[in-house]
């Protein structure tokens, strides 16, 4: 709390004891009888009540709250007049009244008349000090720092030539005018910036104009009454009380005159279109931030930048919340750390802290009179949109009343178009963030696409139908073949657990690890072991894989080795889907329900134990499916599975056709149960048709 504001209660005690002396010093000026029985004070009695009663009455007027509630300017001159202008006109015309009609011969009261004069000074005297500072919180309203300190000075020179004129010290004449003229050079400068006016519709100018001639008019009824008071000769005073009085009517009537042409001539209108002007430029430098690239921080920076400059605010900080974080510093001005702090904290007690919040008058308001900030004004503006906190934008300013609605206005404009910036900067974020995806998704994509055989094995003894699609744009199945000596063709069809990039990834290494291991064999005693067999290849592909599987990730596989030659074929199963296939000679369909582990399930040597070979000698005819499980896993619109009974059930009734035909009836009747139904999983699906008649082996 300032100084002054813990002193109000003394000085007004000082102003009423002042006011009390100015009247007895009156009454034994006035009444002879009084006067002859206690005696007459000096003069520098009624010179020193009369100084400090005024000196009283400014003070305590200066330190009371700020008048001007928000922009109801029309209000404050309205309570000025029909306050201490009426009343104080009321007593002085009054007054005035009962001594034009009283003839100076005829007998009067003099302790009435000492009364009188004695209660009209100091109701006019409060309604100079009152008028004084409603002038200044006109003046005082969106003004800059240069005018507020040139105030103070222009109350000084105020306070010096009244003191001056009331103690009757003697100057030279030139020094006198000068000072006057100074007094109103400064008064005609500062009423120049009367920012108010400009706010003024048509109906309110009017009002304000009206109200602006009333009150000249009732000074114009003080300066009268103590021009004619001070001839009467019931008032026996010291002649510098008169000249005083005249002078602060006068100077008040000056004033009030200013105003008057202010407001009918709307000298401060340039004024308020330049800052009009100047906060459309900030907002315009707000808009374009996005457009220049500009990270978040300077997007913030140049709203704080921004707001304090248009709202001439003497401190301020930007908080910025983190997701799920407390609120971070990003810029202040003029604040201590731990001020700061105490404010968050008070206004989190309060449930202020993430909502718009005015507070105009911080000395007198609980909670921060204890503050002792030496801070008037507080404005609280968030930064938030429909999902989403982004921060809060705290200005405050040194006087009370500092703060709008405009203000207001400005600072809600400010912080939605950088909320507006900050999201068109995580949109522009994510877009490039997708647009790396995708380009990274394609190339994937165009890999895993090579990988991928185009060109089918061709051989007189069977036919292979293939297809495979994925349900995102890589996928994580994957089949290939390899072409062994003595007329043998190992075919691998896999899938790796997950989907997207990774999945595509490990689908390559299992790929290469293939190519790698189904290499012949220098060392081996015949040609049967050049090769390794379905479990042999499961167990080292494991045990390769170990070093490069993350340890969530697996990958079921089933590796087949036909030999033509000797008419029958020999598989592995790694966790893999069941083989379905169909006997020609039995005329029968079934699946091949072999044991086998995933790979990457067990990473240590025990996995071969988990993994057996299977041999089957096939027949003309037969026709063998293979497939991954995004097939039988597939969902129609109850959401039921398509299953394993409905693939067997398809073979069954197209088993007779070629393998590429019971390809795409096995895909149509899929299509037409999920139809309308999301892809949920990678689809892979190889047929193969041993043909019936098998070429004669050559001894």
């Amino acid at each position: 709390m300032p100084f002054l504001q813990k002193l109000k209660p003394a000085i007004l005690a000082l102003t009423v004891l002042s006011w009390l002396a100015l009247l007895i010093s009156t009454l034994l000026h006035t009444d002879a009888a009084m006067a002859t029985r206690f005696g007459v004070l000096p003069d520098w009695v009624t010179l020193a009540a009369q100084a400090t009663f005024a000196v009283g009455v400014f003070m305590y007027q200066r330190e009371r709250p700020h008048p001007l509630r928000g922009t109801d300017f029309v209000g404050l001159l309205r309570r000025l007049l029909l306050g201490p202008g009426l009343l104080a006109a009321a007593g002085l015309g009054l007054h005035l009244l009962e001594r034009l009609l009283q003839p100076a011969t005829a007998a009067s009261n003099p302790a009435f008349f000492a009364v009188a004069y004695t209660i009209n000074v100091g109701l006019f005297v409060v309604f100079v000090a009152y008028t004084t500072y409603t002038w200044r919180s006109l003046v005082f309203f969106r003004a800059s720092p240069t005018i507020r300190s040139n105030w103070l000075w222009f109350e000084l020179l105020l306070g010096g030539t009244l003191l001056l004129r009331l103690l009757n010290w003697p100057l030279p004449a030139p020094l006198a005018y000068g000072m006057v003229g100074a007094l109103a050079v400064f008064g005609i400068y500062l009423s120049s910036n009367q920012k108010w006016v400009a706010y003024l519709n048509r109906r309110q100018k009017w009002e304000a104009g009206f109200l602006q001639l009333s009150l000249l008019l009732c000074l114009t009824v003080g300066a009268t009454y103590f021009l004619r008071i001070a001839q009467d000769p019931l008032l026996v005073a010291p002649k510098p009380q008169a000249a005083f009085l005249l002078l602060m009517a006068g100077l008040a009537a000056f004033y009030a005159l200013m105003a008057l042409l202010v407001t009918l001539f709307n000298l401060p209108t340039a004024g308020i279109f330049e800052q009009k002007r100047e906060e459309i430029l900030s907002l315009q430098r707000l808009s374009q931030l996005i457009q220049k690239g500009q990270d978040e921080q300077e997007v913030y920076d140049m709203l704080f930048d921004a707001a304090v400059e248009t709202v001439e605010a003497d401190a301020a900080w930007l908080d910025v919340d983190g997701e799920g974080r407390e609120p971070v510093l990003s810029k202040s001005l003029n604040l201590r750390t731990e001020d700061i702090s105490a404010i968050r904290s008070l206004l989190a007690d309060y449930n202020l802290g993430h909502i718009e919040y005015l507070n105009n008058d911080l000395p007198n308001s609980s909670g921060f009179r204890d503050l002792d900030l030496r801070l008037g004004s507080l404005i609280v503006m968030p930064l938030r949109s429909a999902k989403r906190q982004y921060g809060s934008l705290y200005m405050l300013k040194e006087q009370t009343q500092g703060f709008d609605r405009e203000n207001l206005g400005i600072l809600q404009t400010f912080t939605t178009q950088t909320v507006l910036s900050i999201e068109n900067l995580h949109l522009m974020a994510s877009s490039l963030q997708n647009e790396r995806v995708q380009e990274e998704l394609k190339i994937a994509s165009s890999v895993q696409d090579s990988l991928i055989p185009k060109n089918l094995p061709i051989d007189d003894w069977f036919e292979i139908g293939s297809h495979a699609a994925a349900a995102k744009e890589v996928g994580g199945d994957f089949y290939d073949f390899l072409h062994l000596p003595g007329k043998r063709l190992a075919i691998l069809i896999g899938d790796v657990s997950g989907k997207g990039i990774t999945a595509a990834f490990h689908m390559a290494q299992m790929k290469g690890i293939f190519h790698a291991l189904m290499q012949e064999n220098p060392l081996a005693k015949d040609d049967r072991e050049k090769f390794p067999v379905p479990s042999k290849f499961m167990s080292m592909a494991n045990r390769a894989l170990t070093h490069c599987l993350e340890k969530s990730s697996f990958i079921t596989a089933a590796l087949y080795i036909i030999d033509y030659e000797h008419g029958g074929f020999v598989f592995a199963r790694a966790g893999h889907c069941h083989t379905l296939y169909y006997h020609s000679i039995k005329e029968e369909v079934s699946y091949f329900h072999t044991a086998g582990l995933g790979l990457g399930i067990i990473r240590n040597d025990s996995y071969e134990k988990h993994i057996k070979n299977q041999f089957y000698d096939y027949n003309p005819g037969d026709v063998m499916v293979i497939y991954t499980d995004g097939i039988v896993e597939a969902r129609g619109a109850d959401q039921e599975e398509y299953g394993e009974d409905r693939l067997k059930q398809m073979l069954e009734r197209n088993y007779y056709l070629e393998a590429n035909e019971i390809k795409q009836q096995i895909l149509h009747d899929l299509n037409e149960f999920s139809a309308g139904q999301p892809m949920h999983d990678d689809q892979t699906l190889l047929v193969i048709k041993f043909k019936t008649a098998q070429p004669e082996i050559l001894s």
